[in-house]
C-alpha cells in the first residue's frame, strides 16, 4: 500500500506526480524547487535563498507526515551549476541537527523554472 502525502504549505505538483509518497514507513519526497507556495513564484535572491526555500518546502511535507528533518536518511541535490555547491552546502549544513543524511549532489542542466537548486529527500518513520 502507498499513501499520498500532500500539503498546501508546499508548492503543488506542476506535473503528473505527488509531493510525496509513503510506502512501508518510508516517505519519498519529490524534488522541491524554491517556489514559494503562497505566490507560486521562485523566491528572489541567489542559490542560498533558493536552497532555504527548498528546505522550507521539504519541512512542510515532512510536517504533514508527522516527521522532521531528523527522519531524513537520503537527499539528492540538483544544482544548475556546480559553481553553486559551496553556497548550497552552507545552507544544507544548517538544516540538520546531529547526523547528516546520505547525500548525492549533481549538476543538472535546465532545472524547472530555471531555478538554481532542487532537492529531493527520503525519510523513514
Amino acid at each position: 500500500m502507498k499513501k499520498v502525502i500532500s500539503t498546501k504549505h508546499a508548492p503543488a505538483a506542476i506535473g503528473p506526480y505527488s509531493q510525496a509518497i509513503e510506502a512501508k514507513g518510508m516517505i519519498f519526497i519529490s524534488g522541491q524547487t524554491p517556489i514559494d507556495p503562497l505566490t507560486g513564484e521562485l523566491v528572489t535572491g541567489g542559490v542560498k535563498e533558493q536552497a532555504v526555500q527548498c528546505f522550507k518546502n521539504i519541512r512542510a511535507i515532512l510536517d504533514e507526515a508527522g516527521l522532521t528533518t531528523e527522519n531524513i536518511v537520503k537527499t539528492t541535490v540538483f544544482l544548475g551549476d556546480m559553481a553553486y555547491f559551496a553556497e548550497m552546502n552552507e545552507v544544507y549544513a544548517s538544516q540538520f541537527d546531529g547526523d547528516f543524511p546520505a547525500r548525492s549532489a549533481i549538476a543538472a542542466k535546465g532545472l524547472p523554472k530555471n531555478c538554481m537548486v532542487e532537492i529531493e529527500a527520503i525519510a523513514v518513520r
